[in-house]
């Protein structure tokens, strides 16, 4: 993509805010591409809540936000969903599947879908959902729903922007078991148990209660029952936030987006072929690596 002029950043924001999906597209692509600094220069910084969504697959997730969209809609809320998929920027991510769930929002210009394949964008996931957040807020999107693959990095990632992040899970031990190896349980705000029309869905319940302490909500997200609890839990939780939990978000986020431009710099695999080699050990390494990095923010 060819580098933009801040005169047609300037003319697709303002077309944006008036209502334009394509452009609001548009400038979300600019944002994971090395454009991302002179669109974030032109944006004043505005509220905007997130919340994080995430979960096994088949658990219900897109299912899940197509119904959270609707009765937020109601609301007169504008929502945006960034759907992530870590892995491939061809692959289309969850894009499709949200597409077909969301089918009944296809022609509303305050319901905007968007895939982020952070594969080979700039900065990876951790720069590119923060800065694709902060466009929306400017553009006057009131909530932004992250959907996530529900494995790795990527959800601790995300509940650093995220207030909160609910974990879907479907009803039996298979899902609360591998929520739990995947450190999905840890990152949870609030636990959902989907298809809760299902037996064992009240045992799941329990279980997870006990384990976790956390609030947990049973939903056939497919019906649309149970959606009305979770948006007042999701309003209650974000009722209760905090300066202290605001800081931890945003020191968590500071760190992953250190840690991603330390990844991509392109001194890293010669200190840790160094490293391998034993000519140097990786105390030192890290800290020429730090040394490095800050040298070329200077620059």
């Amino acid at each position: 993509m060819n580098s933009c002029l801040p005169a047609d950043i300037g003319a697709l924001i303002a077309s944006a805010r008036a209502g334009s999906v394509r452009a609001a597209g548009r400038l979300l692509s600019l944002v994971e591409s090395a454009d991302r600094e002179r669109v974030l220069a032109l944006l004043d910084p505005a509220p905007v809540r997130v919340v994080g969504v995430t979960g096994p697959p088949g658990a219900g997730k897109s299912t899940t936000i197509a119904v959270l969209v609707t009765g937020y809609r109601a609301r007169g809320i504008r929502v945006a969903v960034l759907a992530v998929d870590p892995s491939s920027p061809y692959s289309g991510g969850a894009l499709l599947g949200d597409r077909i769930r969301m089918s009944a929002h296809i022609d509303d210009s305050d319901v905007l879908i968007r895939s982020v394949a952070t594969r080979g964008h700039l900065g990876g996931l951790a720069a590119a959902v923060p800065a694709a957040i902060r466009l929306l807020g400017a553009l006057g999107y009131g909530l932004v729903l992250v959907e996530s693959v529900g494995v790795g990095q990527s959800e601790i990632e995300i509940a650093a922007v995220a207030d909160p992040t609910v974990v879907i899970l479907n009803p039996g031990a298979g899902d609360a078991i591998q929520a739990a190896k995947a450190g999905l349980l840890e990152v949870a705000d609030i636990l959902v148990v989907n298809k809760a029309d299902r037996d064992g869905a009240a045992q799941t319940a329990r279980e997870l209660h006990i384990e976790t302490g956390l609030p947990i909500l049973t939903l056939v997200a497919a019906r649309g029952t149970g959606v009305e609890e979770l948006i007042e839990a999701i309003d209650t939780h974000h009722r209760a936030d905090t300066a202290a939990r605001g800081a931890a978000r945003a020191r968590a986020q500071i760190l992953s987006l250190a840690q991603s431009r330390l990844r991509g710099h392109p001194g890293l695999d010669d200190l840790a072929a160094a490293v391998a080699a034993g000519r140097r050990d990786a105390y030192t390494a890290a800290e020429q690596l730090l040394a490095e990095a800050s040298l070329d923010q200077a620059r």
